[in-house]
């Protein structure tokens, strides 16, 4: 079982990487999201997932008596599952304003837009 969750999660991380490395921001943004779920899922992998008793030590002992579930990685997971999310928020916003701004969504047209407009920026940080 964790061998097919290392390699599903392998798989995933590689179709990220193809999405993120397209020059269409739309890709980008998938590509990103494949890699969040990704990572969550070879995080659980990593926490040796089975089908064993809860993480519950019984009444007068200080260990557990059998082999228990770890439930770690989950909280873990469900951390990351907020960050996912706020960053999935910000990149969004982000491409939302840059369509709206430029027009575009392939990255290389983004290169080519026209250049900073001088007069929103404080005087300190003009550009020459």
């Amino acid at each position: 079982m964790e061998t097919v969750l290392a390699l599903l999660g392998g798989a995933m991380i590689a179709g990220s990487i193809y999405l993120m490395l397209d020059k269409n921001l739309i890709r980008f943004i998938f590509g990103l999201v494949l890699a969040s779920n990704a990572v969550n899922l070879l995080i659980f992998a990593a926490g040796r997932p089975n089908t064993s008793q809860p993480p519950l030590i019984p009444d007068g002992s200080s260990i557990p008596a059998t082999a228990i579930a770890n439930s770690l990685p989950q909280a873990l997971i469900l951390t990351a599952i907020v960050i996912g999310f706020a960053l999935l928020v910000f990149v969004f916003i982000l491409f939302f304003r840059a369509y709206d701004t430029l027009g575009t969504i392939d990255t290389d047209a983004l290169n080519d837009a026209e250049g900073i407009d001088n007069s929103r920026m404080p005087q300190g940080e003009q550009t020459p």
